[in-house]
């Protein structure tokens, strides 16, 4: 059995733990490897291995720190099958899915390669007589990335190449459930030409994110996750004054009008709420057909459910993959089961699934529910898995202030013709991704990765120029040189 290593200083080490957890595929419950849950101690070599490492590559010239990411980004298009394979045997989703994500993870590192221009600072001459001020921007330390399962190739890079290029160094700690990406990852790291100690990977649960928190090398945190664990992590690390980014859960509402293009818009909807077995926090949940749109869109978005092709992500023409593990299978069709007893009606009932040749795999199939009660559980509750819950307005202000009254603000879209509606819909809704006949409207890198209220925790995003900002720090500096001090030389 594969058991895998942290990387720290430059090197592959193995894990002093107690305790392994399995690394399962989850289309076949087959183990592809044993992960530590490496303990505070490794967590420490690994800050102070990236402590030691930080005033050398503070001090490499941004553009000489970029020529690393440009040959990071060679080496991942080189390996790019072998990445995304990784992904769809760890996660589950379907190979073209894991494609997907690796092209976004490659669109970070090089939107990460104009640091140069991003960071650069400002000037103002005669602030006062004879007095400037400058404004220059420095990288903040060790940065500490905690990442989540669902996208173990892309999420790490919202924040890995912004910060190396600003100059930090990082600790990454990947999901327990999918650390098997990031593995492959250091290896390309390596051959990058990163100096050692610049990047170290530490596997583990709570109790590395804990140490991460707790530790005073580290200076900034970058997660995603549930709303739960963000809140916590958030928290912990403003407590230890780290500067934090936390992204947390969603329930994203997508609204159809009555004179949107129904074959489009259903193709769109499902391809939102059912890829990627729903597992991403900008999947369709919610749909609200507004007026006319019930009936026509009801029909339709029930007989894509039930076409999608279901089984292991690896085969060709397999349109869905499975959920990450038989835990998650069986709080997914608990939710669903509890929205029927609130007198939600399943119009395609995923729970039971059985998937030839893959018998073992945990998998829920399409589901859709009609009439979900607006204050029930499955209205309010982030199922994270391929259900779609069906509701009804009258207006476009209804919708709207359905989706403004949720706790979550991640993501809500439109589907129309009308521009009026449309600007309406941009300008009204909470939410910080919007969507106009665009069912993921996933912001690409040049763009922060938006979320409000209680879909994110900080101020500043991920991706784009909220990531050059957020890993470094303004210093001013304010000069005056009288002319008459020259004079004596």
């Amino acid at each position: 059995m594969n058991e895998l290593r942290n990387y720290i200083d430059g090197a592959w080490s193995a894990s002093c733990a107690t305790e392994y957890l399995e690394v399962a595929d989850p289309a076949t419950a087959e183990t592809l490897a044993r992960v530590p849950l490496s303990p505070a101690a490794e967590v420490d070599l690994a800050a102070a291995a990236a402590a030691r490492a930080f005033p050398a590559w503070r001090r490499t010239p941004a553009g000489d720190r970029v020529q690393c990411l440009f040959r990071l980004k060679n080496l991942m298009e080189e390996h790019f099958e072998e990445l995304a394979r990784t992904v769809t045997r760890e996660c589950g989703k379907t190979l073209e899915e894991s494609r997907g994500e690796m092209r976004r993870a490659i669109e970070n590192v090089e939107a990460a390669c104009g640091a140069p221009l991003l960071m650069q600072g400002t000037h103002s001459d005669d602030i006062a007589s004879g007095i400037d001020e400058t404004m220059v921007r420095q990288p903040v330390g060790v940065a500490a990335i905690i990442a989540p399962f669902n996208f173990p190739g892309m999420i790490p890079f919202w924040f890995l190449p912004y910060a190396l290029a600003c100059g930090n160094t990082c600790i990454v700690k990947p999901s327990e459930r999918v650390p098997l990406t990031m593995q492959k990852a250091c290896e390309l790291f390596e051959r990058a030409g990163l100096p050692k100690g610049v990047v170290n990977v530490v596997n583990g649960g709570k109790g590395a994110v804990d140490a991460i928190l707790d530790h005073p090398a580290v200076r900034t945190v970058s997660f995603v996750g549930s709303t739960a664990v963000a809140r916590h992590v958030y928290g912990r690390a403003a407590a230890n004054g780290k500067r934090a980014q936390c992204h947390g859960g969603a329930k994203n509402a997508v609204v159809i009008m009555p004179d949107a293009d129904m074959e489009t818009t259903t193709r769109i909807v499902a391809d939102s709420a059912f890829g990627c077995a729903g597992q991403r926090c900008l999947a369709a949940s919610l749909a609200v057909t507004v007026g006319e749109a019930r009936r026509t869109f009801t029909h339709s978005i029930a007989e894509a459910a039930a076409a999608r092709v279901v089984g292991c992500g690896l085969e060709a023409g397999v349109e869905m993959g499975p959920v990450i593990t038989s835990g998650s299978k069986a709080r997914i069709e608990a939710l669903i089961g509890r929205g029927v007893e609130e007198g939600a009606r399943t119009l395609v009932d995923g729970r039971g699934a059985a998937v030839p040749g893959c018998e073992r795999g945990w998998f829920v199939r399409p589901t859709v529910l009609e009439d979900v009660p607006p204050e029930g559980t499955l209205a309010a509750t982030e199922v994270f898995g391929p259900v779609l819950g069906l509701m009804h307005a009258e207006r476009i202000e209804d919708a709207i202030a359905f989706v403004n009254r949720g706790r979550y603000g991640n993501m809500a879209c439109l589907f129309t013709r009308s521009g009026a509606a449309a600007r309406q819909f941009r300008y009204e809704v909470d939410t910080g991704n919007v969507g106009i006949n665009v069912g993921v409207a996933a912001p690409v890198a040049a763009f922060p990765f938006s979320g409000w209220k209680e879909s994110f925790f900080g101020d500043l995003h991920g991706q784009g120029r909220d990531a050059i900002e957020f890993f470094t720090q303004e210093k001013v500096v304010v000069e005056r040189w009288p002319r008459e001090w020259s004079r004596r030389f």
